[in-house]
């Protein structure tokens, strides 16, 4: 008589996809802090709106490709790749590894294809030898060590706002000239 449970929670129907996701994000394959947060960030967001305790078999394929598809539609194409990937890798896991019956993400959430970023980064003896001639503007060479040395965007460096103190130093010496 006590073989019919071990059965049904050997086939997952007893396990709630909390439990499933909690199971997966403590295997080995998660030991990276970054992996780990980028897994759990996909898994969690998808099983909010399926619902913590709602049995995974109780899960269709289809409910796992609008929940992809509500959530990250609107994303770039890495984007999508990831949280697609995190989310695939735990069901194909809760399938392969503990043989529960779990939904599988279905071809119509398939991979996007992601552009190429050709950019390379400058040298920093080019960045030297910019920074030392003298027929370029200050603003512009401060500009250019700060973007180097943060490895910021343009937009978020030229969006920073000085402290109040500064601005007014900066006020009254612009006043004062």
């Amino acid at each position: 008589m006590s073989a019919a449970p071990e059965v049904a929670a050997l086939r997952g129907g007893h396990v709630t996809l909390a439990a499933a996701a909690d199971a997966f994000l403590a295997t080995p394959r998660t030991a990276n802090p970054n992996t780990h947060r980028a897994y759990a960030s996909a898994i969690d967001r998808v099983i909010a709106l399926l619902g913590h305790d709602r049995p995974l078999a109780d899960v269709a394929d289809t409910e796992i490709s609008a929940e992809l598809a509500e959530l990250w539609d609107g994303c770039a194409p890495a984007t999508w790749n990831c949280n697609r990937a995190a989310v695939t890798s735990w069901l194909t896991w809760c399938q392969t590894k503990k043989h529960w019956t779990a939904p599988s993400v279905p071809a119509d959430a398939e991979r996007r294809k992601e552009t190429a970023d050709e950019t390379r980064a400058v040298a920093k003896t080019t960045i030297h030898r910019l920074l030392s001639r003298r027929d370029i503007p200050l603003r512009e060479k401060t500009l250019w060590r700060i973007l180097y040395e943060t490895a910021a965007r343009a937009a978020e460096i030229l969006a920073l706002r000085r402290c109040g103190r500064c601005s007014r130093c900066c006020a009254a010496r612009w006043r004062s000239r």
